[in-house]
Formats: structure tokens, sequence, C-alpha cells
């Protein structure tokens, strides 16, 4: 057992769940943080009956302006040798930019980039004690290219792959090492929270496992890559969209989530 813990956001489901769980195995004790209580609490005891590390959990709203710096004094209060933060917390919502409710829109922002520069620039101090530490932050193959009707959230996921490539240069002479992974289709209710349930169809025959793109990420974060993309296919997406016309590339994305 190791006396190191990690911290993950959005640890109740999905892509967090499958790295809780994987850390866990590794030996991590860990701070988890999600909306839902119940998931939590769940996972938790999971969690500590399997592999008996130490696990505490806030559910805590990260959209919240508050948020981030209420998870950051927490986990300061349950230790000092934080060595892991993975900013997995995001969503995305589908429709025309116009259509969509601003709120809405403005609270997606919120949550998919102001709370991963809050609450990283809260804990960086932490991170930076540790002889080596990690951040890995959750970007998307969306990163790559502009999506219609997915504007805003592809737009989040390119700021995030940029910040945690400079943040990396900018450490790079620091015992923290910045990763960003940035999966493709996954089977964690993603499709259903943006509103994009017509497309289940279509995603459930591309969809990787969350369980495999954790273990990816995982991997890539010990491994120090600047940027994981698991899965062929995503690779050979986010090629094609770094180098062929964008124009073209738009028009592509556009017909594949047209309403």
């Amino acid at each position: 057992m190791k006396n190191e813990f990690a911290l993950i956001t959005g640890a109740s489901k999905g892509i967090g769940k499958s790295m809780a769980i994987t850390l866990a195995k590794a030996g991590y004790h860990l701070l988890l943080v999600a909306r839902s209580e119940a998931e939590l609490q769940q996972l938790t005891m999971q969690i500590q009956n399997d592999y008996n590390n130490q696990v505490f959990y806030l559910p805590t709203d990260l959209s919240a302006d508050t948020g981030p710096l209420q998870v950051a004094e927490w986990a300061q209060q349950h230790t000092d040798k934080l060595s892991i933060l993975i900013n997995n917390a995001g969503y995305g919502l589908w429709g025309d930019f116009e259509k969509l409710e601003l709120s809405a829109q403005m609270n997606m922002l919120a949550l998919n980039i102001n709370a991963v520069l809050s609450l990283t620039h809260h804990l960086l101090p932490l991170l930076k004690q540790q002889k080596q530490s990690y951040i890995l932050n959750l970007s998307s193959t969306a990163a790559y290219q502009a999506v219609p009707t997915l504007a805003l959230y592809a737009a989040s996921k390119s700021f995030i792959l940029s910040y945690s490539r400079a943040l990396r240069y900018e450490l790079k002479n620091t015992t923290v090492s910045v990763s960003c992974l940035c999966p493709g289709p996954t089977d964690t209710g993603f499709a259903h929270r943006a509103g994009l349930d017509a497309m289940a169809d279509l995603a459930e025959k591309f969809n990787m496992s969350p369980e495999s793109v954790a273990s990816a990420g995982i991997k890539g974060m010990f491994n120090k890559k600047a940027e994981i993309i698991p899965g062929f296919l995503n690779k050979l997406s986010a090629f094609g969209a770094q180098h062929l016309n964008k124009a073209l590339i738009e028009r592509i994305t556009a017909g594949l989530y047209k309403r």
C-alpha cells in the first residue's frame, strides 16, 4: 500500500470510477469527488472492501463558484501526500448555440474549464511538494476540430488540451508531470446527458469501455505522455482532424451530429 493519495473529480461513474478502481488496485488512497453522494458512498464501500485502501468522498458541484476551493481545502485536511490530481468531471450539450439556454452552456463551461483551472491552481503547491506527482486532465478527440451542434463542448476541450500542454511546459523543471487524456466515444452516458439519444445506436458501434480508456489514461500518465489518445480509430480521427482541410472536417462532423 502506497502512502500517497489521488484525487479524482467526476469519480462516481464512467471513466472517473474506472480510474479510481485502477489506482486503488495500484495501492493509492483516494479522494473522490462528484455530485452524487449515493454513488460515491457505494464506490467507497466497494473499494474499501476489495482493496482496504483509505477512501474519502465529497459530494459537491464543482461548477459552483465555491466548489473548487471547497474541494482543495477538503483534500488538504485529509492528506499532505497528494501525488495525483485527475480533473475528469465534465459534460457536453448538443444543439445549435443560439437555441440552447445560455445559462446551461455557461454552467457547462464552468465545470469543463473553470473548475479545472481553479482546482489545479489551489492544489499545485501541494503537488509540487511530492517527490513525483501527476496531473491528468480529461479532454476529448473533439478538441482537435470544431464540432457544429457541440460547439462549446468541443471548444472547452480544445482549451483543456492547449492549457495542459502549456502547463506541462511551465512545470517541466518541477516534480509535477502534466498529461491530457483525449478519448473518443466512450460508454459513459455522455450522449444521454448531452441530449444525443438519437445517436445512441451509432455510438454503440464505436464506443470504448470506460475501463479501457481509464487504463490507457493511467498508463500514459505514469509514462509522462503529453497527450493520450486511446484506440486506433480515435488516433486516426485526431490525425485527420489536424491535417485535413478544416472546412471539410466541419462538414463531416456537422453531418454526424445533425439534428
